[in-house]
Protein backbone atom coordinates (compact mmCIF):
# COMPACT_ATOMS: atom_id res chain seq x y z
CA UNK A 1 0.00 0.00 0.00
CA UNK A 2 1.30 3.45 -0.90
CA UNK A 3 1.77 5.65 2.12
CA UNK A 4 1.70 9.44 2.19
CA UNK A 5 3.67 9.75 5.43
CA UNK A 6 7.10 8.22 6.04
CA UNK A 7 8.33 7.62 9.57
CA UNK A 8 11.96 6.79 10.22
CA UNK A 9 13.53 6.48 13.67
CA UNK A 10 17.12 6.43 14.86
CA UNK A 11 17.21 4.38 18.04
CA UNK A 12 20.73 5.60 18.82
CA UNK A 13 19.85 9.30 18.81
CA UNK A 14 16.19 9.03 19.84
CA UNK A 15 15.10 11.16 16.87
CA UNK A 16 12.25 10.30 14.51
CA UNK A 17 11.72 12.00 11.15
CA UNK A 18 8.16 12.35 9.87
CA UNK A 19 8.10 13.11 6.14
CA UNK A 20 5.08 14.30 4.17
CA UNK A 21 5.57 12.17 1.07
CA UNK A 22 3.41 13.40 -1.79
CA UNK A 23 5.96 15.51 -3.69
CA UNK A 24 4.03 15.11 -6.95
CA UNK A 25 1.19 17.04 -5.22
CA UNK A 26 3.54 19.45 -3.45
CA UNK A 27 2.84 17.47 -0.26
CA UNK A 28 -0.75 18.66 -0.19
CA UNK A 29 -2.77 16.83 2.45
CA UNK A 30 -5.56 14.57 1.27
CA UNK A 31 -7.76 12.66 3.67
CA UNK A 32 -5.54 9.57 3.53
CA UNK A 33 -2.48 11.61 4.49
CA UNK A 34 -4.49 13.31 7.24
CA UNK A 35 -5.38 9.91 8.68
CA UNK A 36 -1.79 8.69 8.42
CA UNK A 37 -0.49 11.76 10.21
CA UNK A 38 -2.93 11.22 13.05
CA UNK A 39 -1.86 7.59 13.33
CA UNK A 40 1.81 8.60 13.25
CA UNK A 41 1.51 11.16 16.06
CA UNK A 42 -0.41 8.64 18.17
CA UNK A 43 2.14 5.93 17.47
CA UNK A 44 4.94 8.23 18.58
CA UNK A 45 3.19 8.79 21.92
CA UNK A 46 3.85 5.16 22.82
CA UNK A 47 7.38 4.80 21.45
CA UNK A 48 9.65 5.68 24.36
CA UNK A 49 12.74 5.25 22.19
CA UNK A 50 11.73 8.42 20.33
CA UNK A 51 12.41 11.55 22.37
CA UNK A 52 12.30 14.24 19.66
CA UNK A 53 10.70 14.52 16.22
CA UNK A 54 11.57 16.32 12.98
CA UNK A 55 8.73 17.10 10.57
CA UNK A 56 9.59 17.77 6.92
CA UNK A 57 8.32 17.42 3.36
CA UNK A 58 9.62 15.29 0.50
CA UNK A 59 11.09 16.91 -2.61
CA UNK A 60 12.54 20.34 -3.26
CA UNK A 61 9.46 22.37 -4.19
CA UNK A 62 7.31 22.36 -1.06
CA UNK A 63 7.10 21.54 2.62
CA UNK A 64 3.31 21.41 2.32
CA UNK A 65 0.71 23.32 0.30
CA UNK A 66 -2.26 22.66 2.58
CA UNK A 67 -5.39 20.70 1.82
CA UNK A 68 -5.41 18.93 -1.54
CA UNK A 69 -8.07 20.62 -3.66
CA UNK A 70 -9.16 17.23 -4.96
CA UNK A 71 -10.07 16.08 -1.46
CA UNK A 72 -13.79 15.55 -0.97
CA UNK A 73 -14.81 16.58 2.55
CA UNK A 74 -18.40 15.65 3.44
CA UNK A 75 -20.17 18.25 5.58
CA UNK A 76 -23.24 17.98 7.84
CA UNK A 77 -26.35 19.67 6.50
CA UNK A 78 -26.51 22.12 9.38
CA UNK A 79 -25.19 25.65 9.94
CA UNK A 80 -24.22 24.63 13.47
CA UNK A 81 -21.85 21.81 12.54
CA UNK A 82 -18.78 21.79 10.30
CA UNK A 83 -15.96 19.31 9.78
CA UNK A 84 -12.57 20.86 9.22
CA UNK A 85 -10.41 18.11 7.69
CA UNK A 86 -7.13 19.44 9.10
CA UNK A 87 -8.22 20.39 12.60
CA UNK A 88 -6.64 17.25 14.13
CA UNK A 89 -3.67 16.92 11.82
CA UNK A 90 -0.95 18.31 14.11
CA UNK A 91 1.01 16.74 16.96
CA UNK A 92 -0.52 18.78 19.80
CA UNK A 93 -4.04 18.04 18.57
CA UNK A 94 -3.14 14.35 18.95
CA UNK A 95 -1.78 14.75 22.48
CA UNK A 96 1.87 14.32 21.54
CA UNK A 97 4.07 16.29 23.93
CA UNK A 98 7.42 15.29 22.54
CA UNK A 99 9.26 18.20 20.89
CA UNK A 100 8.63 18.63 17.17
CA UNK A 101 11.03 20.64 15.01
CA UNK A 102 9.81 21.57 11.52
CA UNK A 103 12.28 21.60 8.62
CA UNK A 104 10.93 23.70 5.75
CA UNK A 105 12.14 23.67 2.16
CA UNK A 106 10.17 25.37 -0.61
CA UNK A 107 6.57 26.48 -0.25
CA UNK A 108 4.62 26.35 3.00
CA UNK A 109 1.14 27.72 2.58
CA UNK A 110 -2.49 27.48 3.64
CA UNK A 111 -3.15 24.32 5.59
CA UNK A 112 0.59 23.87 6.18
CA UNK A 113 0.10 26.31 9.04
CA UNK A 114 -1.88 23.72 10.98
CA UNK A 115 1.40 21.78 11.15
CA UNK A 116 3.80 24.69 11.58
CA UNK A 117 1.50 26.17 14.22
CA UNK A 118 1.91 23.04 16.34
CA UNK A 119 5.65 22.59 15.79
CA UNK A 120 7.80 23.82 18.65
CA UNK A 121 10.13 25.73 16.37
CA UNK A 122 10.89 26.01 12.67
CA UNK A 123 14.14 25.65 10.75
CA UNK A 124 14.08 26.69 7.09
CA UNK A 125 16.44 26.96 4.17
CA UNK A 126 16.74 29.90 1.80
CA UNK A 127 14.22 28.42 -0.66
CA UNK A 128 11.38 28.53 1.86
CA UNK A 129 8.42 30.79 1.12
CA UNK A 130 5.31 31.31 3.22
CA UNK A 131 1.87 32.53 2.07
CA UNK A 132 -1.85 31.91 2.54
CA UNK A 133 -4.07 31.72 -0.57
CA UNK A 134 -7.47 31.68 1.16
CA UNK A 135 -8.64 35.25 0.51
CA UNK A 136 -7.65 35.10 -3.16
CA UNK A 137 -10.13 32.27 -3.69
CA UNK A 138 -12.99 33.63 -1.62
CA UNK A 139 -12.26 31.69 1.56
CA UNK A 140 -11.77 32.77 5.16
CA UNK A 141 -8.38 32.08 6.69
CA UNK A 142 -9.55 31.27 10.19
CA UNK A 143 -7.76 28.35 11.84
CA UNK A 144 -4.53 29.18 10.02
CA UNK A 145 -4.70 32.81 11.13
CA UNK A 146 -5.34 31.86 14.75
CA UNK A 147 -2.31 29.55 14.82
CA UNK A 148 0.04 31.94 13.04
CA UNK A 149 -1.04 34.82 15.28
CA UNK A 150 0.68 32.91 18.08
CA UNK A 151 3.94 32.71 16.08
CA UNK A 152 4.26 36.08 14.32
CA UNK A 153 3.69 39.79 15.03
CA UNK A 154 0.08 40.75 14.33
CA UNK A 155 0.86 43.01 11.40
CA UNK A 156 2.95 40.34 9.71
CA UNK A 157 0.36 37.60 10.00
CA UNK A 158 -2.42 40.01 8.94
CA UNK A 159 -0.46 41.00 5.86
CA UNK A 160 0.26 37.39 4.93
CA UNK A 161 -3.34 36.26 5.31
CA UNK A 162 -4.90 39.28 3.59
CA UNK A 163 -2.49 39.53 0.63
CA UNK A 164 -3.30 35.99 -0.48
CA UNK A 165 -1.38 34.72 -3.48
CA UNK A 166 -0.13 38.17 -4.49
CA UNK A 167 2.74 38.08 -2.02
CA UNK A 168 5.04 35.53 -0.42
CA UNK A 169 7.12 35.92 2.71
CA UNK A 170 10.72 35.00 2.05
CA UNK A 171 12.73 32.75 4.32
CA UNK A 172 14.84 35.76 5.27
CA UNK A 173 11.83 37.81 6.33
CA UNK A 174 10.41 34.83 8.23
CA UNK A 175 13.71 34.59 10.09
CA UNK A 176 13.77 38.32 10.84
CA UNK A 177 10.32 38.25 12.48
CA UNK A 178 10.88 35.03 14.42
CA UNK A 179 8.68 32.58 12.54
CA UNK A 180 11.88 30.76 11.56
CA UNK A 181 14.47 30.22 14.29
CA UNK A 182 17.35 29.17 12.03
CA UNK A 183 18.02 29.86 8.37
CA UNK A 184 20.26 27.49 6.42
CA UNK A 185 21.64 27.25 2.92
CA UNK A 186 19.43 25.57 0.32
CA UNK A 187 18.89 21.93 1.22
CA UNK A 188 20.25 22.31 4.72
CA UNK A 189 17.10 22.62 6.82
CA UNK A 190 16.58 18.92 7.50
CA UNK A 191 20.14 18.39 8.73
CA UNK A 192 19.99 21.48 10.94
CA UNK A 193 16.61 20.52 12.39
CA UNK A 194 17.85 16.98 13.03
CA UNK A 195 20.92 18.33 14.80
CA UNK A 196 18.69 20.37 17.14
CA UNK A 197 16.40 17.40 17.73
CA UNK A 198 19.39 15.18 18.53
CA UNK A 199 20.56 17.59 21.22
CA UNK A 200 17.08 17.75 22.75
CA UNK A 201 16.63 13.98 22.58
CA UNK A 202 19.81 13.61 24.64
CA UNK A 203 18.18 15.29 27.64
CA UNK A 204 15.92 13.49 30.16
CA UNK A 205 12.52 13.07 28.51
CA UNK A 206 10.52 14.07 31.58
CA UNK A 207 11.94 17.57 31.72
CA UNK A 208 11.74 18.07 27.97
CA UNK A 209 8.13 16.94 27.63
CA UNK A 210 7.07 18.97 30.65
CA UNK A 211 8.66 22.04 29.07
CA UNK A 212 6.85 21.41 25.77
CA UNK A 213 3.57 21.13 27.68
CA UNK A 214 4.27 24.35 29.61
CA UNK A 215 5.10 26.25 26.44
CA UNK A 216 1.88 25.13 24.78
CA UNK A 217 -0.09 26.02 27.92
CA UNK A 218 0.97 29.62 27.41
CA UNK A 219 -0.73 29.60 24.01
CA UNK A 220 -3.57 27.09 24.08
CA UNK A 221 -6.24 29.25 25.70
CA UNK A 222 -5.85 31.87 22.96
CA UNK A 223 -5.93 29.16 20.30
CA UNK A 224 -9.04 27.58 21.84
CA UNK A 225 -10.87 30.91 21.91
CA UNK A 226 -9.92 31.63 18.32
CA UNK A 227 -10.92 28.18 17.14
CA UNK A 228 -14.29 28.58 18.87
CA UNK A 229 -15.07 31.41 16.43
CA UNK A 230 -13.38 29.92 13.38
CA UNK A 231 -16.10 27.57 12.14
CA UNK A 232 -18.74 30.33 12.21
CA UNK A 233 -16.46 32.76 10.39
CA UNK A 234 -15.71 30.19 7.70
CA UNK A 235 -19.43 29.44 7.26
CA UNK A 236 -20.29 33.14 7.01
CA UNK A 237 -17.39 34.25 4.83
CA UNK A 238 -16.63 31.44 2.38
CA UNK A 239 -17.96 31.76 -1.14
CA UNK A 240 -19.87 28.74 -2.49
CA UNK A 241 -17.62 26.00 -3.86
CA UNK A 242 -18.47 26.80 -7.48
CA UNK A 243 -17.38 30.42 -7.00
CA UNK A 244 -14.18 29.30 -5.31
CA UNK A 245 -13.48 26.95 -8.23
CA UNK A 246 -14.11 29.80 -10.69
CA UNK A 247 -11.59 32.02 -8.91
CA UNK A 248 -9.09 29.18 -8.64
CA UNK A 249 -9.35 28.42 -12.37
CA UNK A 250 -8.67 32.05 -13.21
CA UNK A 251 -5.87 32.53 -10.71
CA UNK A 252 -3.04 34.85 -11.61
CA UNK A 253 0.47 33.47 -11.69
CA UNK A 254 2.38 36.55 -10.60
CA UNK A 255 3.48 37.32 -7.07
CA UNK A 256 6.09 39.34 -5.26
CA UNK A 257 8.38 38.05 -2.54
CA UNK A 258 9.39 40.20 0.38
Amino acid sequence: MTTAVRLTSDKDTGVAVVTLDRPERLNAVDLAMRDELQETWRELRFDDSVRAVVLTGAGERAFCTGLDRNAVVPQPHSPYMADDPLLRVGPKANDLWKPVVAAVRGMACGGAFYLLGEADFVVADTTAAFFDPHTTYGMVSAYESVLMAQRMPYGEVARMMLMGTAERMSAGRAFDIGLVSELTEAGGALAAATECATVIAGYPAEGVQGTVRALWAARESAVAQGFAQAAHLVALGNLPEERQAELFAGRRGGFRTR
